[in-house]
């Protein structure tokens, strides 16, 4: 909603300073969290921090760009294929056996995207925004895979310590300030737009990310999966009462399929989950 009300900022220029504040917030938050000894040691951080920062990168760079060619519910509903492109790449390439539910959830879903893409091809609409925009869950899938093959041999070795990610956040906004400089100037944007694009990178970027890095060593992967759906229905819904962008016919239906592919696999993984415990806890009950 917030870029639909920019003056003259646009494309690579907007990715740019989100990006920037991006860094800014979270340059406060680290040493907040961190203190001062985390700066001495940030050229010492693994390699995969690096990498994860690497995929960090592409996401905050195609996000904003994507959102610049296209409709918020076009990038939106194309993000949402996160969790089942994260589930085939854990499949591939981490020898992760995929329930029968998930390759439905999977099947539906591609569906919903290539009804999407035909609709839109059909009607002489420009694909290159969601192009872009399927760059996003792309790299969150490498991103994800390479953290939790990262964390499985961790906790193969138990002598060795949980690896900090929350710098990657930070090295991937670097990365994506680095990138897009060169292609945002010269630079347009009006203190009204300074002042969104400054929102944009703390409240909308920095602290979700860092939330989101936090989170995933405490919730299970299909309740994050479930609350990061509200991202597709608050999106749409603020895109089109704050700035008037009604999502076409085909995003209805191919959002309806991957959002409904998506609830109904991650319910079934949060029940079949709390199955054995709920079974154990009465077969404990019954006993003598």
């Amino acid at each position: 909603m917030i870029t639909r009300h920019l003056e003259s900022a646009r494309s690579f220029e907007v990715t740019f300073w989100r990006s920037f504040f991006t860094i800014l917030a979270l340059t406060v938050a680290l040493t907040v969290i961190r203190g001062f000894s985390f700066w001495r040691g940030i050229f010492r951080i693994p390699r995969v921090v690096w990498i994860s920062g690497a995929y960090w990168s592409v996401q905050f760079t195609a996000f904003m760009v994507a959102i610049t060619l296209t409709s918020v519910a076009n990038v939106l509903v194309t993000m949402a294929l996160s969790p089942l492109i994260t589930a085939l790449f854990a499949r591939f390439f981490l020898s992760h056996k995929l329930p029968m539910r998930t390759w439905a959830a999977i099947v539906v879903a591609g569906l919903g995207i290539a009804w999407m893409f035909g609709a839109q091809a059909s009607s002489g609409v420009s694909l290159i925004g969601t192009a872009v925009a399927l760059l996003v869950p792309l790299a969150a899938a490498c991103n994800f895979t390479t953290m939790q093959h990262v964390s499985h041999h961790l906790r193969a070795s138990a002598e060795t310590p949980a690896q900090d990610m929350l710098p990657a956040v930070l090295i991937g906004a670097v990365i994506s300030v680095l990138t897009t400089l060169p292609l945002a100037f010269p630079f347009h944007a009006s203190v009204h737009d300074m002042e969104l694009l400054s929102l944009l990178g703390v409240v909308q970027l920095a602290l979700p990310c860092l939330l989101v890095v936090r989170l995933s060593q405490r919730l299970p992967a299909p309740e994050i999966a479930l609350i990061g759906l509200l991202e597709v229905i608050f999106g749409v819904t603020w895109a089109w009462l704050g700035a008037g962008e009604q999502p076409s016919s085909s995003t209805f239906t191919g959002g309806a399929l991957v959002l409904g592919a998506l609830v109904i696999n991650e319910y079934l993984a949060l029940r079949s989950r709390h199955w054995p415990n709920r079974t154990a806890s009465a077969l404990q009950a019954g006993k003598p």
